[in-house]
């Protein structure tokens, strides 16, 4: 029932691109005929990948909608190699997209940040300037919290306990790293991997002809170059941004140090002068 559903659906197709063409009288019908193929011929194709779509998995009719045909049957033909390559490049996506914004939020203007905290401190009102720095979430306004909450203890004490936040905030901003080096390191060597599993297909095949064809090692030499350029794919461009996240954790540690020594100065000053 179902088919001949499908047959009539083609069968009205046909017709409603026919019709008009017989209302043209003085139109050629040899012209009529060449006009009328076309999209019957798109409705049988159309026909023939709506009876294959149950074959296909929900997860890979998704894949084909958001990636491209091309894309998914790139990733079918290199074989078992590209599930772990696809793991990778899910957990490195998550971690970029997670530093992105946990280090654009880290972010903050420090001299502007100084220049409300040190004549509050230099007041000796440390009860205001940590609560000035509690309505900052960046790592140095954290660090410098914790040295203030310290103030009343000496500058000694102030010192280490700026040391002890210090190494607590680079720790967080230390992580995600491992995958993102993690990635980077083993999406090249699945690749390579992938390239000894094709090779071993393509001399296989060579083994079980008895003779070298080109076609017959085509297939085993198109997984190795496929996952070799997939392995690549991924490294490359997580690479770029493994690079920029340690700029940008570099600046923030330089703004940490900045700000502590800056503070402690301040600290320092009035101390001689009391």
């Amino acid at each position: 029932m179902f088919k001949n559903a499908k047959i009539l659906v083609l069968l009205l197709i046909a017709v409603s691109l026919y019709l008009p063409l017989i209302a043209q009288e003085e139109a050629p019908v040899v012209e009529d005929t060449t006009v009328v193929v076309k999209p019957v011929e798109q409705a049988v194709e159309m026909e023939m990948e709506f009876e294959k779509a149950p074959e296909m998995g929900g997860f890979e009719l998704l894949a084909r909608k958001i990636l491209g045909s091309g894309f998914v049957d790139i990733f079918i033909q290199g074989g078992f190699v590209m599930w772990p390559m696809l793991i990778l490049v899910i957990w490195a996506i998550a971690t970029i997209i997670w530093k992105l914004v946990a280090l654009n939020y880290a972010r903050e203007n420090l001299n502007e940040m100084m220049d409300e905290i040190i004549p509050i401190v230099r007041e000796g009102n440390y009860a205001d300037a940590i609560s000035k720095l509690e309505a900052r979430k960046g790592p140095t306004a954290m660090v410098l919290r914790m040295g203030l909450r310290k103030a009343e203890q000496g500058v000694e004490v102030v010192e280490k306990a700026i040391e002890s936040a210090s190494v607590l905030e680079m720790a967080f901003l230390e992580k995600g790293f491992i995958a993102l080096s993690t990635t980077i390191s083993l999406a090249p060597m699945f690749g390579f991997f992938g390239t000894m599993v094709g090779m071993i297909q393509a001399f296989d095949s060579i083994a079980k002809a008895g003779e070298v064809d080109p076609t017959i090692v085509a297939e085993g030499i198109k997984v190795a170059l496929i996952t070799t350029a997939a392995g690549l794919a991924i490294a490359i461009p997580i690479q770029f941004f493994n690079n920029i996240f340690m700029g940008m954790v570099d600046g923030l540690t330089l703004e940490m140090q900045k700000g502590s020594e800056q503070l402690i100065e301040v600290l320092v000053e009035k101390k001689q002068g009391e």
